[in-house]
């Protein structure tokens, strides 16, 4: 088993921690917070715009705690850290992880500043370390599905595909505090950028992006509405999202796809489905449980730091690509 710590005991940090303590690959030797006298209250108020799951409190018990990311790192045996603080202390917590040749599964945005992402990379070989970024939907089943359809062409050649991610404005934890400060990339950054990476991972780097976007309380593009289109190819994407409703707006997720012979309906307000229709019929095949893909994301990084084995099903190049596109729709 490998020892791992979770730094940052947030709603993401919680994800994390019981999706480890699912693993029998992994084993949780500590939790870094500000506030580790916290933990167990944050249990019954994790914040969120859904559920992922719940911690038994008497689990933790015997997990050690710390206040400060050094002082874990001078007291513990560890082979790797879940960083799951907020985006302006990833470069600082990541660098400092690597620089004490820890293997870093980094929660997404890699880092605002692309100079901060590829110093990191290049630490990371250096170091001869495992840097992985967490993009959950590359490994949920509803997405992994729409990912076979379109290569294997199952449904024939794919033509239009249109992805959506919707939530009110974030109104848990310290997310307040970010509103004043401003340094969460917005929705852009923390929510839209699921599906830029997605489509990033499935049909790379478009020719054009044709892109419209409006302010909210965390940044100036907390709505975004975009059009990629690929040159020497008929295929158009369209992707939508923001966080600009009222903090109680439910969450919702999905995607439209039109192939050359069937059309494909996802939505997480219907989520134990996905609707698959032609000119004559209609039906429906399970979804799988999206949730599942942060147990899915966190055993692929257990058998790469196991194996000593890059994570070619998400490099930290591809995950610093979706970070330059994301800015390519400002």
């Amino acid at each position: 088993m490998k020892k791992v710590a979770v730094i940052g005991f947030g709603f993401m940090g919680m994800t994390h921690t019981l999706n480890i303590l699912k693993n029998p690959d992994l084993q949780l030797v500590a939790i870094v917070d500000k506030n580790p006298e916290l933990i167990e209250k944050n249990l019954f108020n994790p914040g969120g715009n859904f559920s992922t799951g719940e911690i038994d409190p008497e689990i933790l018990k015997n997990i050690s705690r710390y206040s400060d990311f050094d002082e874990c790192l001078r007291q513990e045996e560890i082979d790797a850290v879940h960083i799951c603080v907020h985006t302006e202390l990833h470069y600082e917590m990541a660098k400092k992880a690597l620089l004490n040749d820890k293997h870093v599964f980094l929660e997404k945005p890699f880092t605002l500043d692309i100079k901060e992402a590829e110093e990191l990379i290049e630490l990371a070989k250096m170091k001869s370390r495992i840097l992985m970024i967490a993009h959950v939907v590359r490994f949920m089943p509803p997405y992994q599905k729409l990912k076979k359809w379109i290569d294997t062409k199952e449904f024939g050649e794919l033509k239009f595909l249109s992805m959506s991610r919707i939530s009110g404005v974030p109104g848990w934890g310290e997310w307040k505090e970010q509103q004043s400060k401003g340094t969460s990339g917005g929705a852009l950054f923390d929510l839209i950028i699921h599906d830029i990476d997605f489509v990033n991972y499935v049909l790379g780097v478009p020719s054009e992006i044709k892109s419209s976007y409006l302010p909210g309380l965390l940044s100036k593009n907390d709505y975004v509405s975009a059009m990629w289109s690929y040159s020497g190819s008929n295929v158009h994407v369209k992707i939508e999202g923001g966080n600009t409703f009222h903090s109680t707006f439910p969450f919702q997720a999905g995607y439209m796809v039109q192939f050359e012979n069937a059309s494909v309906l996802y939505t997480t307000l219907n989520g134990n489905e996905i609707r698959i229709g032609d000119d004559t019929s209609i039906s429906e095949i399970p979804a799988g449980d999206a949730g599942e893909g942060y147990y899915n994301e966190i055993s692929y990084f257990a058998q790469c730091i196991l194996t000593n084995t890059q994570p070619a099903e998400c490099l930290p190049e591809s995950s610093l690509e979706s970070i330059k596109l994301c800015y390519n729709h400002l």
